[in-house]
């Protein structure tokens, strides 16, 4: 599967944006997507999963109560609308999808991945 990440941008502490994450090539409600997000020198780290019905959800420590994950398997998108969003949230942020239905949140346990997307808050 083929995936294509958007919505990325500058936004000042507190502020908001919504990725977006385009699939295409295989059956979209197949996957488990997720989200993670790296910068410089670090590991890529776990942000948010959702499952192939959407049913369930997980989220970061980092991110819960700000973060949401939704997916619309009409579109073949999935989605994360960031709220609250602070400094440390800055980062390149990549979608990627899991063929396994097991809320997975290890970066090497996700088939597919997505180019990424610059989300840069600034204070």
């Amino acid at each position: 599967v083929q995936l294509q990440a958007s919505g990325g941008g500058l936004v000042q502490a507190g502020g908001s944006l919504r990725l977006s994450c385009a699939a295409s090539g295989r059956t979209f409600s197949d996957y488990t997507m997720g989200w993670f997000r790296q910068t410089p020198g670090k590991e890529r780290e776990f942000v948010s999963s959702i499952s192939w019905s959407g049913g369930m959800t997980s989220y970061a420590d980092s991110v819960k109560g700000r973060f949401t994950i939704s997916r619309d398997d009409a579109k073949n998108t999935v989605y994360l609308q960031m709220n609250s969003l602070k400094d440390e949230d800055t980062a390149v942020y990549y979608c990627a999808a899991d063929s396994a239905d097991l809320g997975r949140s290890r970066a090497y346990e996700y088939d597919y991945w997505g180019q990424g997307t610059q989300v840069t808050v600034s204070s």
